[in-house]
């Protein structure tokens, strides 16, 4: 199954509650939360009180994104507040394979994030443990940048390695994405689209995200 994940950070602040229930009666699979430190991106998004009340309106499931260093140290308060698909990014994580393990101990889905220099190659000898590999379409921080082309092309490899080492690992697809796109990013092999400001800036965001439902090719690879 293709997953469709609206992105929280381009919604409306001023009125969360409201921009939450709008993604629970969508035809949205999950809800992606940006948590981002000021250190490893230039911006703070949002934390542990912010999440405790998406936590108490969203019937999504709740897929957080660890834009921090030594992630490793909130894992527990992550999982606690909600998270049920908790993605770290290989950059931060010097003991990369020890906080996966964490991840699935916790009863989550482990996930690695790869910013758009990372070559997906890193992952050859920790991806059996991932669940996830969020590929960086855009330079992580901010939201409503231009989506890298480069990111078919990485798509199309990490699907390779996937199918030869023979894990269930899902690839998900982060910035930039939209109705343009998400077609073809389906085709290289993307099976989580995440979008933000295609979503969230529309007037219209119960059709966009039915639209990129709609779009979304189901191939067999």
């Amino acid at each position: 199954m293709k997953i469709i994940a609206p992105s929280l950070l381009a919604a409306d602040f001023g009125k969360l509650k409201q921009e939450i229930e709008m993604v629970n009666q969508s035809q949205a699979d999950w809800l992606h939360l940006d948590i981002m430190d000021g250190v490893f991106v230039p911006n703070i998004s949002f934390g542990m009180p912010v999440l405790e009340m998406i936590q108490k309106y969203s019937t999504k499931i709740l897929d957080v994104h660890l834009m921090i260093v030594q992630p490793e140290r909130y894992l527990n308060e992550f999982q606690r507040l909600g998270a049920n698909v908790i993605t770290v990014h290989y950059e931060t994580c010097t003991h990369l394979h020890r906080t996966l393990q964490q991840i699935k101990d916790l009863g989550c889905k482990a996930g690695i994030a790869l910013n758009p220099h990372t070559p997906v190659s890193v992952l050859s000898d920790v991806l059996y443990l991932a669940d996830l590999v969020c590929l960086m379409s855009v330079n992580p921080g901010f939201g409503g940048q231009k989506f890298i082309e480069n990111t078919y092309k990485k798509t199309k490899e990490l699907k390779k390695m996937i199918t030869e080492l023979k894990t269930n690992t899902q690839i998900e697809i982060d910035g930039g994405v939209n109705a343009d796109n998400i077609s073809l990013l389906s085709e290289a092999g993307a099976d989580v689209l995440v979008a933000g400001n295609f979503v969230f800036k529309s007037e219209t965001p119960l059709q966009v995200i039915q639209e990129l439902k709609n779009k979304i090719c189901y191939c067999n690879f």
